[in-house]
C-alpha cells in the first residue's frame, strides 16, 4: 500500500508537470485589461483585509514550527502548477483547476489568500496568464472565495469515517465556487443588455459549467492523492502544520 501511494503521488506530479505548464498567448483567470478600472480597484480593496489576516496566520504558523515552510512551499507549487492547466472558456477568461483548496485544508483560508496572490502574480508576470490589473478580482475568486468554502467543507466533514471524502469535497466544491464568483465578477462588469446582470451571470455560469464541473472532480481526486502521499511521506511536516490535530 505504501508503494502504491508513492506511485500515485509520482504520477500526479508527472501529470501536472507535463500538462500543467503551457506556453500560450491566451490569458487564464480574468485577462489583463478585461475589467473596467473601477472594478479592478474595488476587488483589490476587498482583498486587503484577507491578505492581512493571511500574513498573520502564516507568520503565526511558521513561528510555532519552521518545518511547516516545507509543506507551505509544496502547497504553493501545487497551486501554481495545477492552476496553469488551462482550457479556453468564456471570452476573457478560462477554466482550470485552482489548487488552493489544498492550502485551505492544511493552513486555513486566510493563508490561502497569500498563496493565491503569489501564484497569480507570478503567472501574470512570468507566463502572461491573468493580469496585474485583474489581480484583485482573480485573487478574490481563486484565493479567497474558493478557499473559504474549501475550509468550511473540510471542517464540516473532516471527522467522517473516510477523511478522503472530506478532502475531495473541499477541493472540488472550492474549485466550483471559484468559478461561480468569476461568473459574478464578469456579469457585474458586463451585464446583458436585455436580461441584465442576472441573465449575464447565468450565461457565464452555463458556459463555465461545461468544462469546470469535470475539472472540479479531477481536482478533488488529485488533492486526495496528494494528501495520501503526504500522509505517507511527510508525517512530521503534517504534524508541524497541525493537520492530524485538525483531522481528529
Amino acid at each position: 500500500m505504501e508503494k502504491l501511494k508513492k506511485l500515485a503521488l509520482s504520477t500526479v506530479i508527472a501529470f501536472s508537470l507535463v500538462f500543467g505548464i503551457q506556453a500560450s498567448a491566451n490569458a487564464m483567470h480574468i485577462m489583463e485589461g478585461y475589467l473596467p478600472i473601477k472594478y479592478c480597484i474595488a476587488w483589490g480593496v476587498i482583498c486587503v483585509p484577507f491578505v492581512i489576516l493571511g500574513i498573520r496566520d502564516i507568520k503565526t504558523t511558521l513561528d510555532k514550527n519552521r518545518r511547516a515552510i516545507t509543506i507551505l512551499a509544496m502547497a504553493g507549487a501545487y497551486a501554481f502548477v495545477l492552476s496553469a492547466l488551462k482550457i479556453p472558456s468564456v471570452t476573457g477568461s478560462s477554466s482550470h483547476p485552482t489548487g488552493t483548496g489544498l492550502v485551505a485544508i492544511l493552513f486555513g483560508p486566510f493563508a490561502a489568500s497569500i498563496v493565491g496572490l503569489i501564484v497569480l502574480l507570478f503567472q501574470a508576470i512570468l507566463l502572461a496568464h491573468g493580469g496585474l490589473t485583474t489581480l484583485g478580482a482573480n485573487t478574490f475568486s481563486m484565493g479567497i472565495a474558493g478557499p473559504l468554502v474549501s475550509f468550511g467543507i473540510w471542517r464540516l466533514f473532516k471527522n467522517s469515517k473516510n477523511k478522503n471524502i472530506a478532502v475531495f469535497l473541499a477541493a472540488a466544491l472550492g474549485d466550483l465556487v471559484t468559478y461561480i464568483v468569476t461568473s459574478f465578477q464578469l456579469a457585474l462588469a458586463y451585464p446583458n443588455p436585455t436580461t441584465g446582470m442576472i441573465g449575464s451571470f447565468n450565461q457565464f455560469l452555463g458556459i463555465f459549467a461545461v468544462t469546470q464541473v469535470p475539472l472540479a472532480i479531477i481536482e478533488g481526486i488529485l488533492t486526495v492523492v496528494v494528501v495520501m502521499g503526504l500522509e505517507s511521506l511527510a508525517k512530521p511536516e503534517l504534524n508541524a502544520v497541525g493537520y492530524y490535530k485538525e483531522a481528529m
